[in-house]
């Protein structure tokens, strides 16, 4: 009898939402909202768009969803003991560094302001306004101040990053940026001129938390 080479075959991980929405992003991250295509996603998954529909009905549910996985990995658990105002500096650093890895999703996050994402956001930023003690009229106010600060920031400085790729060193970057402020017009940009010494030698990280500690400042006054 002739004996069979017996091969152990592979086998696959089935196809799921979670292994497209996975696959959504790290495409999000290389090519961009514009590469992202089902068929593109089809030949990284190996499978067809039709079985990439069966468990996403098209792109802006995709987008929402890649953004939302994004979203809840940032959202870094709060040590329980900390105080309101450390528990909105973690949320929002964690933000900044996830939108400073996934350009992307500051911009998908303000396409679609009203879904789970930004709900989610406003959300946790809320509950700790109302552990500030904040009263109930100012509530509002005070997470929002706080999430398009966040967001804004975050997004402005993905965008910066993007748009000076041939500057790959922060601090050469940095260091060029003043260099031009230096050299404005002293009656049209006296202030801008005044503060080119400090841009060559900033933390876009710490002045970013600077910004939440000066919005939780006046949120403090409100009580």
């Amino acid at each position: 009898m002739a004996t069979r080479t017996r091969r152990t075959e592979r086998r696959e991980e089935p196809l799921s939402r979670e292994r497209i929405v996975e696959a959504a992003v790290d495409l999000l991250d290389t090519a961009g909202d514009g590469g992202l295509t089902f068929r593109a996603l089809a030949q990284r998954l190996a499978t067809g768009p039709g079985a990439i529909y069966w468990h996403v009905t098209g792109k802006d549910e995709l987008l929402s969803a890649a953004a939302d996985a994004v979203v809840a990995g940032a959202m870094t658990t709060v040590a329980a003991d900390a105080t309101p105002q450390q528990a909105i500096r973690v949320l929002a650093l964690g933000l900044f560094d996830a939108i400073d890895d996934h350009p992307w999703v500051g911009p998908q996050l303000a396409r679609s302001p009203r879904q789970s994402p930004m709900l989610w956001i406003f959300e946790q930023l809320g509950r700790q306004v109302q552990a500030l003690g904040v009263p109930d009229a100012a509530q509002y106010t005070s997470a929002s101040a706080l999430m398009h600060y966040i967001l804004g920031v975050s997004n402005q400085n993905a965008a910066n990053a993007r748009a000076n790729q041939p500057l790959t060193d922060r601090t050469e970057f940095l260091r060029a940026v003043s260099a031009v402020w230096a050299e404005l017009d002293p009656d049209e940009y006296p202030f801008t001129r005044n503060v080119a010494g400090h841009m060559r030698e900033h933390d876009d990280r710490e002045e970013f938390l600077a910004g939440v500690d000066l919005i939780l400042a006046g949120i403090a006054a409100l009580r």
